[in-house]
């Protein structure tokens, strides 16, 4: 049997990766986070306590639009509500005698990455690899997030600008690759792209605060897709094997 030692140093081993890439992506993150008002330390501690990139870039969009409280708590809870189910999954990974305040740590810092390589180690999960992995992956989420705020405020305007749409790249590298191996997602994408651009135009759902249509149309779409094609269980697992 290891010792938690060296399955921590595993831990960190497989977070390295994950760090390098949460770094890169999280830069253009810091300055969404600049353009919409926050400082180096209210981004920064975003990213400490929110590790989610699509949670985050919504929660700042919606601030820099002026959206309420509520409006933020439904987005994030719709936004980031993939990570409860993947709790649950990475809940039947750790033995049964597993501490609760192990199960409460491991679940904070779930993400589709760490999730990926937790959910990977045979046999049941130890405690000790997750908080390796995370040890290494988190803080280069928020460090780059506060590198992206730092450099916003010294680069010129343009630079900014151009800097920022790198996190538009980042999201259609999230999208393209599913949309490619199901033509749902993919017409999924298309429908959302185009009920947002026809609500934001039709004068009874113009004005509706921006948040809150994109909430609306976000459960709408989710909702709809899964009443007309539902994902059985068989296929799940057919395309996880692959």
């Amino acid at each position: 049997m290891a010792s938690r030692k060296e399955i921590f140093f595993k831990g960190m081993k497989d977070g390295i990766p994950i760090c390098t890439g949460y770094f890169a992506v999280s830069i253009t993150l810091g300055i969404a986070a600049r353009n919409a008002g926050l400082s180096v330390w209210q981004a920064t501690l975003a990213s400490i306590l929110t590790n989610a990139s699509a949670g985050e870039f919504a929660a700042f969009t919606m601030i820099a639009a002026g959206a309420s409280y509520w409006e933020l708590i439904v987005m994030e809870a719709v936004a980031n509500a993939r990570y409860l189910l993947m709790s649950c999954a990475l809940s039947q990974k750790l033995s049964p005698a597993t501490a609760l305040h192990h199960r409460l740590r491991i679940g904070f810092g779930v993400t589709d990455e760490i999730f990926g390589v937790s959910v990977s180690v045979p046999g049941f999960l130890e405690p000790y690899y997750a908080y390796g992995a995370m040890s290494v992956a988190l803080p280069g989420w928020a460090a780059g997030t506060c590198l992206g705020v730092l450099l916003g405020n010294i680069l010129p305007l343009r630079a900014v600008s151009a800097l920022s749409v790198g996190l538009y790249g980042m999201f259609v590298a999230i999208f393209i690759p599913p949309a490619k191996k199901d033509k749902i997602i993919g017409i999924l994408v298309a429908l959302s792209f185009a009920a947002s651009f026809v609500f934001a135009k039709i004068p009874l759902f113009a004005a509706i605060p921006s948040g809150t249509r994109t909430i609306l149309l976000t459960v709408a779409l989710s909702l709809g897709a899964a009443i007309l094609f539902p994902v059985h269980e068989e296929e799940t697992e057919a395309a996880n094997a692959k």
